[in-house]
């Protein structure tokens, strides 16, 4: 006689939606993010027509976004985008997806693919929902990412200059002038320029792009690093403050833009 066959699954029980849903927020507060995700799924998977099962869809991403699985916080971001774009949560989900972005932002050595993209979604939470409670957070993170950009050129751009790669460094400096001009790299982007074009023999340049700094930086150490690389001459403290000070009386380049 044959014995009845046995199984070690669990046979599937429907639950009431709100008893799954209570029991994930249960486990997110006990930071069991992983558990919780399975819950959340699971809400929608057994009672997918149910007002629950769309709050789950956006809570089992957070969950993912908690348990540092950003891969996988963004693909149910990205669902819940799609299947709900008219929903009131959908700027959270957009904003969401901008934090999982940039939370995987990696030094500037590194490739800055993510960065990238979290510069895209995070701009465009400022875009679609610029009076959310999320925009004003997704803008100071704009600026964050931009200015790691930023940096991101000026590594390279240094890496060429101590290579005497001047023309590849040049491009670089310009990049950050041209496309992050509001970062905190643009003094010594142009310092650097100036740099570059005079180990060229390009002076015109080197003391255009110093008189560019001098003039929208004049307090910074970057336009003092190029006045003694144009003109030659070492700065002193004139005026007692404790700061350098670039010299009236040497009749270079820079005695034009001297105010007395």
């Amino acid at each position: 006689m044959l014995a009845a066959c046995s199984t070690d699954e669990a046979e599937y029980v429907e639950r009431p939606v709100e008893e799954l849903y209570n029991e994930a927020v249960d486990a997110m507060e006990v930071e069991q993010y992983g558990q919780a995700a399975d819950l959340f799924l699971e809400v929608e998977r057994q009672h997918p027509y149910s007002i629950w099962a769309t709050k789950a869809q956006l809570m089992s991403a957070y969950s993912h976004y908690e348990a540092r699985k950003y891969g996988d916080a963004i693909l149910a971001v990205d669902r819940f985008i799609q299947l709900h774009p008219g929903n009131a949560d959908v700027a959270y989900a957009y904003y969401l997806k901008g934090l999982s972005y940039y939370e995987q932002i990696t030094d500037v050595g590194r490739d800055q693919r993510n960065t990238e993209l979290a510069l895209q979604s995070l701009e465009e939470v400022v875009r679609r929902f610029p009076d959310s409670r999320y925009s004003r957070d997704a803008r100071l993170k704009v600026d964050l990412t931009r200015d790691h950009l930023a940096g991101k050129e000026m590594e390279v751009g240094r890496y060429y200059l101590t290579r005497e790669n001047y023309l590849a460094a040049i491009n670089r400096f310009k990049t950050v002038i041209e496309d992050f001009q509001t970062t905190t790299h643009v003094p010594e982007a142009l310092h650097r320029l100036s740099e570059a074009y005079s180990a060229l023999g390009i002076e015109s340049e080197a003391q255009a792009n110093a008189a560019v700094l001098g003039y929208n930086f004049p307090g910074s150490d970057w336009y003092l690093d190029s006045y003694e690389l144009v003109e030659g001459d070492e700065t002193l403290d004139l005026d007692g403050d404790g700061k350098p000070d670039l010299r009236p009386d040497t009749g270079g380049f820079f005695s034009s833009l001297w105010p007395f």
